[in-house]
């Protein structure tokens, strides 16, 4: 699960720090980072997909979100018993069958 989440969050940084950089002309003096280059590979990406290149981006974004929806629902999956116990003792402790920490606390305040 660990190589798992490395190898979905590996890309998505990388992706997400050079749009950031280059859309801001963060360059560091790396033609990569510079605003050019990022014009330039969305006009390439545009051509090639035969759509305007300042669609892309959200694009991109929607296609991340998605992905990272399909992430979590795998790692929710994974853990479901952990969750479900976690939301029955939630439960449990709104009804009132358990006693909160703070309200022992306050309950002796002066």
């Amino acid at each position: 699960m660990k190589w798992f989440l490395i190898l979905w969050a590996g890309p998505v940084l990388l992706l997400t720090g050079w749009y950031g950089l280059s859309y801001y002309d963060m360059s560091f003096g790396i033609f990569m980072l510079t605003r050019h280059a990022h014009d330039l590979v969305f006009q390439v990406y545009g051509h090639i997909l035969g759509i305007p290149p300042e669609t892309i981006p959200p694009l991109v974004a929607r296609a991340i979100a998605f992905d990272s929806l399909i992430v979590f629902a795998i790692i929710a999956f994974r853990k479901r018993k952990a969750i479900a116990a976690w939301w029955q003792r939630r439960q449990a402790s709104k009804s009132g069958k358990l006693a909160l920490p703070s309200e022992e606390s306050l309950s002796s305040a002066p």
